[in-house]
């Protein structure tokens, strides 16, 4: 399916979890609980820094299940309003918090911004995610668009452990 569009495209995720919105907020702003469940299923993150304000920085690393493969990412946050939304640009990095492109693809654009915006009704929270390119070349949104199958996929599976480790915390 091609995709015929002057709009940048984003994908967006949503997931309902049997837990109070200010834990769901804190699943996302606690280096400790963050590092429990963030990442693809299997890896493991190990949180360099966490500071959760505008301007704020997260950097982190992941190793694969085997421990031969190490990515570092980090996020710089935008917008933190407690317990209700948090926005920030997600990039691929060195150690340092130096962006770089994606191990995966030279054409993955550098630059990705996420919106979680968070709902409770009734003792659970809706949980919505929204995220694309900013500032990407067309290859760069043709690589994100041929890959957000993948990425819808892939956040389930972490949402999967998000949901598991919320279970975890009662």
């Amino acid at each position: 399916m091609e995709h015929q569009s002057n709009q940048p495209s984003a994908v967006t995720f949503s997931r309902t979890f049997d837990a109070p919105r200010e834990l769901v907020f804190q699943m996302w702003t606690a280096p400790e609980h963050f590092a429990s469940w963030w990442g693809p299923q299997g890896f493991s993150l190990q949180v360099a820094k966490m500071e959760v304000q505008p301007g704020g920085t997260f950097l982190g690393s992941q190793s694969s299940p085997d421990g031969n493969h190490v990515m570092w990412g980090k996020f710089v946050y935008q917008e933190v309003a407690a317990p209700a939304k948090l926005v920030f640009v997600q990039s691929f990095s060195d150690e340092h918090g130096h962006t770089i492109r994606a191990p995966f693809s030279a054409n993955w654009p550098l630059e990705i911004r996420n919106e979680i915006t968070l709902e409770e009704k009734e003792g659970k929270t809706t949980m919505t995610l929204q995220g694309g390119p900013i500032n990407a070349s067309a290859e760069e949104q043709a690589a994100y668009d041929g890959m957000a199958p993948m990425l819808q996929q892939g956040l389930d599976g972490t949402f999967d452990q998000l949901a598991a480790y919320l279970d975890s915390q009662k």
